[in-house]
């Protein structure tokens, strides 16, 4: 117990969180990079692709979390019980209206994306409506800044999604997409704990009313902004996996998943960043030493790894990967340079998200569609689709600089 009482006296909640999501980081590093050597190039595509989409998932759902999140430190004690039953109600029939689509349309999926069967998009689809309900709940414990509780959910969700699939893989052998959704769906129902109590039928009237205005305002602001993440978090991905064939698709989808380390490690930043400028701005206190800080943590973080990709690219391949994917390993540097700097544009967005300026999110929504274009019309190689992505983040995080110190003056 002395250990323990220590550790609590000198690990504030904030750090204590950070240690939780390096260890949800790194697991699910791990599980991806098995998946790889396990189901080699070719198979891995299919992995990626559902591994992709449970990143669009998380997107959509980070839009409830986040409207959650603000509106816990926002509101009274009074009126959060009525908005916690419409936010729920909410994403519950947003998550079964998407997860219906997903299913139905699984045949077409499976021929555009050239997967081995459409089973695999029909269990995932299940996991659509328990992804959101679980945003919710994960936005109330982040506005709170209950921490602890936050991280418990994340390393649920990470250890089960690991070892279900592994098990599954062990047992079953064979159709691997599937055992890949039946492993995501059981991590996601594992993912709701520690729940808290949803009212989903009960929508309750009273002063929340005088506040619905500024959560829709936020809702459409933040799904927006989501949006553009998932067109230039994963457009690159699937495009790929459409014009390219699965070995490459699969050779390319190892590139990203190393590539983007700086972006995962950077996702727990903003998960501190929003609640805490929330607060100093309802504490009339400044708020610019936040951003300063997590943008001086991602900008160092960058440059050791980017570093590390172009001195050392064939050993983090083969260390990773295996030798199988060593023909990635010119362009390791180059993706890890493109995933920099829009994480810290990304880090930029959510500041400005966090105190309602919202003009920085067409910044994004520009990007993303101009990277569309670019892989559309430049696919002749996978180093074009790599260099196409860091004209379009340098323009980006170009273009957030300058609106930043805009603003300021």
């Amino acid at each position: 117990m002395t250990v323990i009482n220590i550790v609590r006296n000198r690990i504030s909640p904030q750090q204590l969180f950070m240690l939780s999501a390096l260890l949800v980081n790194g697991g699910n590093y791990i599980y991806n990079l098995l998946l790889g050597r396990i189901l080699g190039p070719k198979a891995f595509a299919d992995a990626a692709l559902l591994v992709t989409l449970l990143l669009v998932l998380s997107f959509l759902g980070m839009t409830f979390q986040l409207v959650t999140a603000k509106f816990v430190a926002m509101l009274s004690s009074n009126q959060w019980d009525a908005f916690r039953n419409r936010i729920g109600f909410f994403a519950l029939l947003i998550g079964c209206l998407l997860g219906a689509v997903v299913f139905f349309s699984a045949p077409t999926l499976q021929n555009v994306l050239r997967t081995e069967n459409a089973s695999m998009f029909r269990v995932f689809a299940l996991g659509v409506p328990v992804y959101f309900v679980m945003s919710v709940n994960r936005g109330q414990y982040q506005g709170e800044e209950s921490f602890a509780k936050l991280s418990i959910s994340y390393q649920l969700e990470m250890w089960g999604r690991l070892g279900i699939t592994l098990l599954a893989f062990l047992v079953i052998r064979d159709h691997f997409g599937a055992l890949v959704s039946f492993g995501i769906l059981a991590s996601l129902a594992l993912g709701l704990f520690p729940l808290k109590k949803l009212r989903f039928t009960k929508i309750e009237k009273g002063p929340i009313d005088l506040e619905w205005s500024k959560v829709r305002t936020f809702m459409l602001i933040t799904a927006g902004y989501e949006l553009t993440q998932i067109i230039i978090n994963n457009s690159d991905i699937i495009l790929v996996k459409h014009f390219f064939s699965p070995e490459e698709a699969g050779l390319y989808a190892s590139l990203a998943l190393i590539g983007r380390v700086v972006y995962f490690v950077a996702w727990m930043f903003v998960m501190l960043l929003l609640p805490t400028v929330v607060r100093f701005k309802k504490e009339g206190k400044p708020t610019k030493q936040v951003l300063f800080k997590y943008v001086g943590y991602i900008g160092a973080l960058s440059a050791i790894i980017v570093g590390a990709c172009l001195v050392f690219p064939k050993m983090i391949i083969t260390l990773l990967f295996g030798e199988a994917y060593i023909s990635m390993s010119s362009l390791l540097w180059q993706y890890a340079l493109a995933t920099s700097m829009f994480s810290i544009a990304n880090i930029f967005t959510y500041y400005f998200l966090s105190l309602d300026h919202y003009r920085p999110i067409w910044f994004s929504a520009l990007a993303g569609l101009v990277q569309i274009a670019l892989i559309l019309f430049l696919h002749s190689s996978l180093a074009i689709v790599v260099q196409a992505q860091i004209l379009v983040m340098t323009a980006l995080l170009v273009f957030q600089f300058l609106y930043f110190f805009t603003k300021e003056k």
